[in-house]
């Protein structure tokens, strides 16, 4: 292999689509990392291995709250809270008392001996004193039926007592129950009975009070929010910080409090924030090919990639510790809605949003504040008339109180759980309030641009098109007056046909304005323009093969004056596929007739195409061939309207000249129901006038009151009669006004 092949071969691998899109993905990763990373490098780096390098003076009034002690102060409060205990099943201790006096009363009525039924109670109790241990289990054997009943009713009045005061884990020792027995203990109870009680109840008991964890932790959280922040004021003047000092953590807040960057980002931190860039950009793009792919395309993604470090690097700029409530976040979201769709817009916003919560430190209340803006905001663009301006303007005032709305309910929120400044809550409120009416100017301001940059039409794109002072339509209106006139039928139709089937109707209803543009270079070679201007049709005078080749140029020669004119890329579409790959079937025939048909092969009398490959073009190619038949009958029937319209759709399904289009067979009905009702709107009938005007005066001057009859009216129906031509009016003033 030769040096020049292994270049070419390299210079084929870096123009190859795939990579190019590989490097604008790294490109874009790269930047957007270097944007965020940005920030840290804006201000002066005044540390230097957490040591100050300067002397650093408070330019104003400080208050920083002192997060080391205030956290130090919580948790000592925190740790000083008792868990919070809650009741357990309590009737299980109770049948364990009950369970042991039924035993106690099976043993007794043994036919055994006593010696036996000694050991039998002895096991049921755990008792470490040897002596009070015979003392209970020779009660419980010699004493009569009841004084035993007796001594259990006391021991459960006694239980009862205990487990509504509750036993703990803590008095769940030995010594700690016996005190709890006998200051629970009931009233007439013997010395002896009190010795039989507390020898059951020890056997019985279990701690009924548990800690409730979660209920603990509340309280301690309680106890925590309780504690006002230490705070630490620094006057104007004073010294934040001496040449040499360690900065500490309550320095390092107010250092940013006045406006200084204080992080220093090293290699592991740059590493990261490229990671979160990558993932987040690597997800948008799974969500445009999973659902969006036709705005997959360069232009759609390089403004997407354009706006967001457009974003990103503004809020880089903003001084850290100044408000993020006014970074044009809704701007972001109008520009790309407009010139995509808002479902893209909204998509692209949250992971901007993400990616800069994360990357600049923001709280959670932007990150939920601008999400939940970005799909209002989504909403309202989606409703917006692109035919007046002002609406984008409107959608900014809606944006504006919206957020109003939304950051005081979260401030009104956070104030019930912590102190919020007043001032504070007031100035985000007025950020985020003037940040929607800014961005929806911004946006408005800055659309000409984009759409210059990336060349893509927007809807207000086509609304400016579509104004009939355009330079190209008066043009098209003088020099070319039938095509002009064709024009504005056809655009009609297409416009309700797109709107009918859920196409671009704005789309359709410019490119139909525009699609026969290139017939201004030989205007007087189409019909629709010979009539005008009363000449003979040259084509009388040509052979077939050549009027075939000046009429299928108009496609081609409609390019040239697109380009000359800067229309944009996305109108050459309807210009060039609007006879499709068609037959000129007059001339075709026309030949055939003179040469014989062995000698002509249609291909030779067909437009060069492409076919449409889009639903508007497809409708413009339907609309343009049944608005020049229906034109060329007179006073067509509806029934005729409906053939004519069903046999040109036949035809171009035949021809395979719809073949590349996305329109379905149900599309296609409703385009054929859409033009029919258009149709015969336009072929209504009209009033006939008299043509003897002269009678119609002399029968309103017999009818009419003579006082209604005046001079001039007199005047006028005598020079009717005598077939002189009527006075013009006096150019005077009362004329003009009128």
């Amino acid at each position: 292999m030769n040096i020049q092949e292994y270049f070419s071969k390299i210079k084929s691998f870096f123009t190859s689509s795939q990579t190019v899109k590989v490097i604008a993905f790294l490109v874009f990763t790269i930047l957007m990392t270097a944007v965020i990373a940005s920030q840290n490098f804006f201000f002066q780096n005044i540390i230097e291995n957490g040591i100050s390098k300067r002397d650093i003076v408070a330019q104003k009034t400080l208050t920083v709250i002192d997060v080391k002690r205030t956290e130090q102060r919580r948790k000592e409060v925190a740790q000083k809270v008792d868990p919070v205990m809650a009741p357990a099943e309590d009737d299980f201790i109770k049948n364990n008392l009950q369970t042991l006096e039924n035993s106690i009363m099976q043993i007794r009525r043994k036919d055994a001996s006593d010696e036996v039924k000694r050991q039998e109670i002895g096991i049921l109790f755990d008792l470490s004193d040897s002596y009070k241990k015979d003392f209970i289990i020779t009660f419980l054997l010699k004493a009569d039926d009841s004084s035993l009943h007796e001594v259990f009713d006391k021991a459960n009045l006694t239980l009862a007592n205990i487990l509504r005061v509750g036993i703990t884990e803590k008095d769940y020792e030995k010594d700690n129950i016996k005190q709890i027995v006998m200051d629970n203990l009931v009233s007439n109870v013997s010395k002896r009975q009190v010795s039989v009680i507390k020898g059951l109840l020890e056997q019985v008991i279990v701690p009924n009070l548990v800690v409730d964890d979660f209920a603990t932790e509340i309280a301690r959280k309680n106890a925590q929010s309780a504690v006002k922040p230490y705070e630490t004021v620094f006057q104007k003047g004073d010294k934040i910080l001496f040449e040499g000092e360690p900065v500490t953590r309550l320095k390092r807040d107010a250092l940013r409090q006045a406006g200084y960057n204080v992080y220093q980002l090293n290699w592991q931190g740059l590493i990261a924030i490229y990671v979160l860039v990558f993932i987040a950009t690597s997800l948008f793009i799974l969500y445009m090919r999973a659902f969006e792919k036709k705005y997959l395309e360069a232009n759609y993604m390089a403004i997407t990639a354009v706006l967001s470090l457009i974003t990103a690097l503004i809020a880089a700029v903003i001084p850290t510790g100044f408000s993020p409530y006014v970074l044009p976040i809704p701007a972001f979201m109008i520009i790309l809605s407009i010139f995509t769709t808002p479902r893209i817009a909204f998509a692209a916003g949250v992971v901007l949003i993400s990616v800069m919560t994360i990357g600049y430190q923001y709280d959670i209340q932007f990150l939920v504040t601008f999400i939940l803006l970005g799909f209002l905001a989504s909403v309202a663009i989606s409703k917006i008339r692109y035919s007046r301006r002002f609406d984008l303007i409107k959608t900014g005032f809606d944006i504006s109180f919206a957020g109003l709305v939304i950051i005081f309910s979260i401030y009104m929120l956070e104030k019930c759980l912590i102190d919020v400044s007043n001032i504070l809550i007031l100035k985000n409120s007025a950020y985020i309030f003037l940040n929607g009416i800014i961005s929806s100017i911004i946006a408005l301001g800055t659309l000409p641009l984009f759409e210059s940059t990336f060349k893509i039409i927007t809807p207000y794109g086509l609304a400016e098109l579509a104004d009939h002072n355009q330079p190209l339509l008066k043009r098209l209106q003088f020099e070319a007056p039938g095509t002009y006139h064709h024009s504005l039928m056809v655009s009609n139709l297409c416009e309700a046909a797109a709107e009918a089937i859920g196409a671009n109707p704005i789309l359709a209803r410019v490119g139909a304005f525009y699609h026969d543009i290139g017939k201004l270079k030989r205007p007087l070679f189409f019909v629709e323009n010979q009539s005008y201007f009363g000449i003979e049709n040259p084509h009388t005078k040509l052979n077939p093969r050549l009027s075939k080749m000046v009429i299928t140029a108009h496609p081609k020669d409609g390019v040239e004056i697109a380009k000359e004119y800067g229309l944009p890329s996305i109108i050459n579409n309807f210009i060039l596929q609007h006879h499709g790959e068609g037959l000129a079937k007059y001339f075709y025939n026309q030949a055939v007739q003179e040469e014989g048909k062995e000698n002509v092969k249609e291909e030779q009398f067909r437009y060069t195409g492409p076919k449409p490959n889009m639903k508007e073009t497809a409708i413009l190619m339907i609309a343009d061939a049944v608005e020049s038949a229906v034109r060329s009958l007179k006073n067509p029937s509806p029934e005729e309207i409906d053939a004519i319209i069903d046999k040109i759709i036949i035809e171009r399904l035949n021809d395979t000249q719809l073949a590349d289009s996305p329109l379905t067979l149900k599309d296609i009905k409703t385009i054929a129901a859409t033009f029919s009702r258009i149709l015969r709107g336009m072929q209504h009938n009209r009033i006939k006038y008299q043509e003897n005007l002269a009678d119609e005066l002399k029968n309103a001057k017999i009818n009419m009151p003579s006082k209604m009859l005046d001079e001039d009216l007199e005047k006028k129906i005598k020079q009717l009669e005598s077939n002189e031509p009527l006075d013009k009016p006096e150019d005077n003033d009362e004329n003009k006004n009128a």
